[in-house]
């Protein structure tokens, strides 16, 4: 089972909150937003604060100060809304103010993520297990040797909230840098290309990050399984 399994399960799996209704285009928010339109400033709330909360805990330690973190993000959007220039999305510059505050409350805690660290370079290990594929010799080279076992099925109460509760816990297990990404694409749902703008890395990066931290959650979720599997 490939690691994008992984990857399409998380937006899924952990407790993501129900779309909203949509917003208007970025320029028609914006003209709102600088006259201080309160009914466009808590639709934006309602619509982004959900994740922008997730992306927070990306970098601090709790919940309380992703809270206050998500806060000082919109303070920061009130103050700044004037200034906004429009060379990326309104979302995007958005979570560039959210990722600077984080950052910063980060400092206080372990999770901080240095822009250095966001480099993949030393993270070179196997996403999985070599000896799980066939040989250069055989009829079938690079194929499972033996395919996965099957998940429960997400459909059943039980099973879904223990799935979220794994992934979440594997989520925050990840390394600094690859569980930023994997909340920034697969929880908060941003693009490649945003997320590189957002943290100054490349798309190449941002792929092998991506890619591990997928696999790095597929991995704890099948050896979970596997686990409630054994007699």
């Amino acid at each position: 089972m490939p690691s994008t399994v992984a990857g399409s399960s998380v937006r899924c799996m952990v407790d993501v909150a129900p779309a909203h209704g949509a917003l208007p285009a970025d320029a028609v928010v914006v003209a709102r937003l600088r006259v201080r339109d309160e009914a466009m400033f808590a639709a934006l709330i309602d619509a982004w604060s959900p994740g922008m909360l997730r992306a927070a805990r990306a970098y601090v330690a709790d919940d309380h100060t992703a809270q206050d973190v998500v806060q000082e993000a919109w303070l920061g959007v009130l103050r700044g809304i004037d200034g906004f220039q429009q060379r990326s999305s309104l979302r995007t510059w958005v979570y560039r103010i959210l990722v600077n505050k984080a950052k910063t409350r980060g400092v206080r805690d372990a999770r901080t993520v240095p822009s250095g660290s966001l480099s993949p370079e030393g993270d070179h290990g196997r996403t999985v297990d070599p000896a799980r594929f066939r040989g250069a010799h055989d009829p079938y080279p690079g194929h499972w040797r033996s395919f996965p076992p099957a998940w429960p099925s997400p459909e059943d109460g039980a099973v879904a909230a223990e799935t979220r509760h794994q992934l979440a816990a594997a989520l925050a297990g990840l390394p600094a840098r690859q569980r930023v990404v994997v909340t920034l694409r697969d929880v908060a749902g941003h693009s490649s290309d945003e997320v590189c703008e957002l943290l100054s890395i490349s798309a190449a990066n941002q792929r092998v990050l991506l890619h591990r931290g997928r696999a790095a959650l597929r991995a704890a979720l099948e050896h979970h399984w596997i686990k409630e599997a054994t007699p």
